[in-house]
């Protein structure tokens, strides 16, 4: 993984207003292997697409920190014949996270280089819980702001702003990192600087959208 290390981008980073970065979770900093179809299939067969789409659209207010996920996830899972305990599926499925370690090596480049880096990602509070204790995010990131805890959910530009409250800066000195281009506008119109980005653009490409906003992470 390399940088541009001419005296121009050396000049954008000395120019950069950017003092902090705020990263997204899933498709940024991890993934779930195989994805959700995948994983779900063996519970489901040919109905998985209709579950997803079903619980997915259950779990919207719970990512705001409106009620309780889990529970709606075991009415589904009984409705559509799935006789598995709840906690059995949602570990098998929502909490088979794997961490993409490239994009980990990004963040404590530059958190070496003196930027604040955080995360701004939308979970409900178990899978939230989960990233926080058993990925132990809180211990790598500087502030971790989760809309569950929040009690808004990206893309509303209130999430960003709250993000930037908890962070402690001005909207205009974080750059914020998602795959999703709608997050991406609501951290735009919160004044926050944001770059659409998945690892599967490749990291090489990170490191040149960051340098591009006079972020150097090497």
């Amino acid at each position: 993984m390399s940088a541009p290390t001419t005296s121009g981008s050396e000049r954008s980073v000395a120019r950069s207003a950017i003092r902090h970065v705020l990263f997204d979770a899933d498709g940024v900093l991890q993934i779930l292997p195989g994805g959700w179809y995948a994983a779900m299939e063996p519970y489901l067969g040919g109905r998985v697409q209709e579950f997803l789409h079903r619980t997915w659209k259950d779990e919207i207010p719970t990512l705001a920190g409106d009620g309780d996920y889990l529970s709606m996830l075991a009415t589904t899972l009984v409705e559509f014949g799935v006789s598995e305990p709840v906690e059995a599926v949602y570990r098998d499925v929502w909490q088979r996270i794997e961490r993409v370690e490239e994009s980990f090596a990004i963040v404590e480049s530059l958190r070496r280089n003196g930027y604040g880096v955080h995360l701004g990602t939308n979970q409900e509070q178990h899978r939230g819980d989960h990233m926080r204790t058993e990925l132990r995010y809180d211990e790598i990131f500087d502030i971790s702001c989760y809309s569950y805890d929040l009690g808004v959910a990206k893309p509303d530009p209130a999430f960003f702003a709250e993000a930037a409250r908890r962070i402690g800066a001005e909207p205009s000195t974080i750059l914020f990192i998602d795959d999703n281009a709608e997050n991406i506008r609501g951290a735009l119109t919160a004044g926050l600087e944001a770059i659409v980005w998945d690892v599967e653009r490749g990291h090489n490409s990170l490191v040149l959208l960051l340098a591009e906003h006079g972020v150097a992470c090497v």
